[in-house]
């Protein structure tokens, strides 16, 4: 146990690691606010096809030597978000199918672009290091930390003044037009922040797991409770809660930050879905 804490003093007597730790919550906060309406209303996969796009955008950036690379994949990714609920929408191409379109294509012109215009010559590693996040968590800047800080203040702030409009858009988007909602505007907000959180995402975990942030906490919460803000507040918790194992873990034992994450959030489901499934028992006894 003595070692265990030396290590970590060790470790976060770095800014950089603090860096990622705050930039990990943050993330993991926002991820799980927008999952819930995300997962309610069946677009659960938007998080996976969009970080294919950012995938592609930063093989574009790559190959033309960009350094800023923010410059290509934000504005990329935000216009497909746009794409696919515009598209979804279409009664030839629903939601599912331009998700499916839209990703596969997008990380087949990336990989393709990274082998025939390799900017190293590792090339593996850098695939898998976009796909699935650094091995090493001390990658992050003050500025990615100060990025991370703001959005998750427009995020709350959003979802604090808009909570009674983004509950009627997620369960009855009919209704809320017919009441006055611009359910539209609604949905393209709530698309493009997504987008935004992918981007930075990337850096963490990768563009192959941050779905999973979207996805779990809100199944997780879900098991147990039934109402929306209930869902909403668990979801967020547990959310934060597991971003930080993941990342105590890999700091101690050396693994990816962001398959570390997604492992602790898939065991938080597993107790959830016990949980659930024990309750529910005793309310029909």
């Amino acid at each position: 146990m003595n070692e265990i804490l030396t290590t970590l003093q060790y470790y976060f007597s770095h800014s950089l690691v603090w860096y990622a730790l705050i930039v990990g919550l943050l993330i993991a906060l926002c991820s799980s606010l927008l999952g819930v309406s995300l997962v309610l209303k069946r677009f659960s996969f938007i998080g996976d096809g969009l970080s294919h796009v950012a995938f592609g955008a930063m093989a574009v950036a790559a190959v033309t030597g960009i350094t800023d690379r923010m410059i290509i994949i934000l504005p990329l990714t935000v216009l497909s978000a746009v794409l696919i609920l515009r598209t979804g929408k279409n009664a030839k191409i629903r939601g599912d199918a331009s998700i499916a379109m839209i990703s596969a294509g997008a990380l087949a012109i990336g990989y393709m672009l990274m082998n025939i215009f390799p900017v190293s010559t590792n090339i593996s590693a850098d695939v898998c290091g976009s796909l699935f996040g650094s091995t090493s968590i001390l990658t992050l800047k003050a500025e990615d930390v100060w990025l991370c800080l703001g959005l998750s203040l427009v995020v709350l702030i959003f979802f604090v003044l808009f909570y009674n409009k983004i509950f009627s858009v997620t369960f009855d988007e009919s209704f809320s037009k017919a009441t006055g909602v611009n359910s539209d505007c609604y949905n393209l907000i709530i698309a493009i922040i997504t987008a935004i959180i992918i981007v930075i995402a990337m850096n963490l975990v990768g563009s192959l797991l941050i779905s999973a942030l979207i996805i779990f906490p809100a199944l997780s919460a879900m098991r147990v409770f039934k109402s929306f803000k209930s869902v909403t507040v668990c979801s967020a918790i547990l959310s934060v809660i597991c971003a930080g194992i993941g990342i105590v873990l890999s700091v101690l034992c050396s693994t990816p930050v962001g398959a570390t994450i997604v492992t602790a959030d898939l065991c938080a489901f597993l107790i959830f879905s016990v949980v659930g499934a024990v309750t529910s028992r005793k309310i029909k006894k």
